[in-house]
């Protein structure tokens, strides 16, 4: 993809992949111009979800971004805090993440996924106000879906390797997990 193509996609809208009911619903920041580009989430090459999500066990095999619509299958989805596509995430004000938090927040309640997972704590301590929040579950619910703060998967952030996120993802998982067995 050229650098014009990829400039041409700021601004643009990627579908969420989303049913109600869901497991978990995975949260991105907001998509890149790669996923823009190709109407796939976490698209870019450098980008760890899709790794991470097989790693840690979430799908038995891992998929490619093309492959999004297979995560329904797993009682996954995807959607983001901010809709819009931008080059990288701190071209987002704040303002926007709790606008973001808001429209957020109400298709949570109109999903009722089990567990809402915001890859990215920063993201979520903007859109849900909470500055105190780390990485894991959070206090916080909406109406009965649990939130869980997980670490962004992208490529800049190198505090996070492919395992210890995986690592992050499968306590997620777990947790996911009991919650759908009947006791």
């Amino acid at each position: 993809m050229t650098p014009d193509e990829l400039e041409a996609a700021r601004d643009r809208l990627v579908p969420d992949v989303v049913a109600g009911g869901l497991s978990v619903l995975f949260c991105g920041i907001n998509p890149g111009l790669m996923s823009a580009a190709t109407g796939h989430h976490f698209a870019r090459p450098g980008n760890r979800f899709w790794p991470v999500l097989h790693l840690s066990g979430f799908t038995p095999r891992r998929l490619a971004p093309a492959e999004q619509d297979e995560l329904l299958t797993y009682g996954l989805g995807i959607t983001n805090v901010v809709a819009r596509a931008t080059a990288r995430a701190d071209e987002l004000g704040d303002e926007e993440f709790r606008a973001g938090g808001e429209l957020l927040r109400a298709k949570v309640e109109r999903l009722r996924p089990r567990w809402l997972a915001v890859a990215g704590v920063t993201a979520y301590r903007t859109a849900f106000g909470d500055r105190a929040a780390r990485i894991g579950p959070q206090e916080r619910t909406i109406g009965d879906t649990r939130i869980w703060a997980l670490p962004n998967p992208s490529g800049l952030n190198a505090h996070w390797t492919a395992q210890t996120m995986a690592e992050e993802y499968g306590r997620l998982r777990a947790a996911a997990e009991a919650d759908a067995d009947p006791v």
